[in-house]
């Protein structure tokens, strides 16, 4: 399998790839990092394996050459509304139904701000903020209250790390309080499925992420 780039209609780049036959959707968010050769590989490794018709969108269009410490100081006024116009526009370019969001890091957030539209019949949250962190917090709102108020937590699988300080287990408890299926990879750190070069990587637990994440869509 491989991806290609595409437009969406609000002029943010996207990646996306087609099994044949494919059985579902998915909106596949990236993490803080951006649209990368990693997200053309990964739309088209997990379309490939899973029947999937899968698409990432680029989560800081016009911005993808800005170093990651600049976007990490300007998140207190990142744009949420436009990532949410460009996962529902991604929904529409994969023209299958159903379809499913996930992301990772801050595409992770994304993913739950994604499945309070109730556009998105699924929902995977990989170590996705369940609450803003005290340095992003501007005028959006939590995604946890975005759940809340849409009803729709039990969408939502969310795949955490017991080591990692972005999900911190208030949050994740909070999260599973509202009706959503957590899964908790014991003494794993933020980022350990999706970048097999971060020291964080642990492949036993990724594949077996991936797997819950597959019976989750497929349910």
């Amino acid at each position: 399998m491989s991806s290609e780039r595409i437009v969406l209609p609000s002029g943010t780049p996207a990646a996306v790839s087609r099994a044949p036959g494919a059985v579902r959707g998915v909106v596949l968010i990236p993490d803080i990092m951006g649209l990368r050769p990693l997200f053309d590989d990964l739309v088209a490794d997990v379309a490939g394996r899973y029947d999937w018709a899968v698409i990432a969108p680029e989560p800081f269009p016009g911005r993808e050459s800005e170093p990651v410490p600049d976007r990490l100081a300007t998140m207190d006024r990142y744009d949420h509304a436009r990532l949410l116009t460009d996962c529902l526009e991604a929904a529409g370019a994969l023209a299958i139904e159903p379809v499913a969001v996930t992301g990772f890091c801050m595409g992770g957030m994304g993913a739950l701000r994604a499945a309070a539209t109730g556009r998105f019949d699924r929902c995977a949250a990989f170590y996705g903020m369940i609450r803003l962190p005290d340095d992003w917090q501007g005028s959006a709102t939590d995604p946890l209250d975005d759940l809340a108020a849409a009803g729709t937590a039990d969408r939502v699988l969310a795949v955490v790390g017991t080591a990692d300080p972005y999900t911190p287990p208030a949050d994740v408890d909070a999260l599973e309080a509202l009706g959503a299926t957590v899964a908790r990879y014991e003494g794993a750190e933020h980022g350990f499925v999706h970048d097999p070069a971060r020291p964080a990587h642990r492949a036993e637990d990724a594949a077996d992420a991936w797997a819950r994440v597959a019976a989750w869509f497929a349910a």
